[in-house]
C-alpha cells in the first residue's frame, strides 16, 4: 500500500510539473537607436595608429582630449591608460557609448574618462587641449568653425582626412589595413592668425 501511495504522488508531481510554465527567461536589455543617422559609419582606428595620433599630439598627463565620433572609446581610453591624459568621448550611437564606459571599466579609466552620447557639432568641446578626429571630409569642413574656435595652442589630430586648406603643422604616413594613409596634426593659431597659420 506503501507503495502504491509514493507511486501515485511520484505521478502527481510529475504531472504538475508538467503543466507548470516554464520561468520566463530575461530578454537582453535594449539599447536605444541613436538620435539620427550618425555622421559617419563606424570603423575603429587601429590601435597602433591611435598610437601614433596621441604621439602625434604629444599628449601627456596635463591634456584634456576630447575625440568626435569616438566610436568603442579606444582614442580616450589609451589616451588616458598609457599617456596619464583626461579624455571626453562624443558619439551619437547608444549602443557605441554603451561598449565605450564597458571598455573604460575594463582598462580602470573610469576616473579620468567620461562619454557623452550626443550630436558632435553640438557638443561644447572648447576645454580640450587636444581633439582627435577620424571623420569625413565632409564632416571635417563642417567642423572648421567650431575648431577654430577653440583655444590656441590646442592640437587637432586627423586620421585619413585634412582639413581642406588649413596647413598642417606635421603630416605622418602610416600603414593600415586599407593601405597608406596620413595622419595630421594642427595647432590652433593666437586669435587674429590667418587660418591654417602655424602657431611658431
Amino acid at each position: 500500500m506503501r507503495i502504491r501511495d509514493l507511486a501515485a504522488a511520484f505521478l502527481l508531481a510529475v504531472t504538475l510539473l508538467a503543466g507548470s510554465p516554464l520561468p520566463a527567461q530575461q530578454a537582453p536589455a535594449q539599447v536605444a537607436a541613436p538620435a539620427r543617422t550618425p555622421d559617419v559609419p563606424y570603423e575603429p582606428t587601429p590601435p597602433e595608429i591611435v598610437k601614433t595620433m596621441l604621439d602625434l599630439a604629444k599628449v601627456g598627463p596635463n591634456d584634456l582630449v576630447y575625440d568626435l565620433g569616438s566610436g568603442d572609446g579606444r582614442i580616450v581610453i589609451m589616451a588616458a591608460k598609457e599617456y596619464g591624459a583626461r579624455g571626453v568621448g562624443v558619439d551619437i550611437d547608444p549602443q557605441r557609448i554603451a561598449e565605450s564606459n564597458a571598455n573604460a571599466r575594463r582598462a580602470g579609466v573610469t576616473d579620468r574618462v567620461r562619454f557623452i552620447e550626443g550630436d558632435l557639432f553640438a557638443t561644447d568641446f572648447y576645454p580640450a587641449t587636444v581633439v582627435t578626429l577620424f571623420l569625413w571630409p565632409s564632416v571635417n569642413m563642417q567642423l572648421r568653425p567650431l575648431l577654430r574656435a577653440l583655444k590656441p595652442g590646442t592640437r587637432i589630430v586627423s586620421y585619413v582626412h585634412d582639413l581642406g586648406d588649413w596647413r598642417p603643422e606635421q603630416v605622418v604616413k602610416v600603414k593600415g589595413q586599407h593601405g597608406e594613409r596620413n595622419v595630421y596634426l594642427w595647432i590652433v593659431p593666437a586669435s587674429g592668425a590667418a587660418a591654417g597659420e602655424r602657431v611658431q
